[in-house]
């Protein structure tokens, strides 16, 4: 079976400031991706190159066997909006700070994809919505507005959002971070349920301790560049990470 998702040699660059250096990386169904690392190693940027809402400036993605950027002899190609578009729509994201729209309601957050994107008439889409907001636990709070949720609960509408789209994967870009440490459990808790029902996931995060529960992978990523991949055990070692691991001399700065 082929991977999920292809990356090969992707970067990208704003101007003179190269944020990403020939990333390489594959996501095998039902495999958690996380990507670790320190603040501005282009873990976030990376997330958003994979589902075009940045435009990589060199490389290739392979999404679903269809590619969606890559090299064409001294050209670079990308995909044509409505491809990217379906396949935005598989592949959605999980914001840091929820993104939700503050004058809908729960339910309504929900089912915007389903009938926007998926073209779903409201009744079914209003179904999809109410099992994913079971799924996530906040079946009760279908009917209240972002401003009435706490931000644990904004992150579990935000999750049932992207579930409502049937994703081949799940983008997640530090899920946890924005949140009070009171309500990160919770939030945790609908990840780890996900991880266990073979959802495919790539991950950002600094939480280790939902790293470790969750990852088939991991990623550790400074200066632009993948500079270790492998099993959490292996990675991570014991309870305390270490981010000791050697950089490209490319990187440097």
């Amino acid at each position: 079976m082929s991977p999920v998702l292809v990356v090969r040699q992707v970067a990208k660059r704003y101007g003179e400031h190269v944020v990403l250096r020939s990333i390489d990386l594959s996501v095998e169904k039902g495999e958690v991706a996380c990507l670790i690392g320190p603040s501005g190693a282009g873990k976030s940027t990376l997330l958003r190159c994979l589902n075009f809402l940045e435009k990589p400036s060199q490389g290739e993605i392979t999404f679903l066997g269809e590619r969606l950027c890559a090299e064409d002899g001294n050209l670079f190609r990308i995909a044509p909006p409505r491809t990217l578009q379906a396949a935005r729509a598989r592949m959605p994201m999980v914001f840091q700070h929820f993104n939700l729209f503050t004058h809908r309601t729960a339910i309504e957050n929900v089912m915007e994809g389903p009938v926007i994107v998926l073209r779903r008439h409201r009744d079914e889409a209003r179904e999809i919505a109410r099992t994913h907001l079971a799924r996530v636990g906040m079946s009760g709070f279908a009917d209240h507005y972002p401003d009435q949720l706490s931000g644990g609960q904004k992150q579990r509408v935000a999750i049932a959002r992207a579930l409502a789209m049937s994703p081949a994967l799940m983008l997640l870009d530090e899920p946890t971070s924005a949140l009070d440490p009171s309500l990160v459990r919770e939030v945790e808790t609908v990840i780890r349920d996900l991880s266990a029902e073979g959802m495919t996931m790539v991950v950002v995060s600094h939480d280790m301790r939902l790293v470790r529960s969750i990852a088939t992978t991991v990623h550790h990523c400074a200066g632009g560049h993948i500079t270790a991949s492998g099993a959490p055990d292996r990675l991570l070692g014991g309870e305390n990470p270490s981010f000791n691991i050697p950089v490209p001399a490319a990187a440097a700065g």
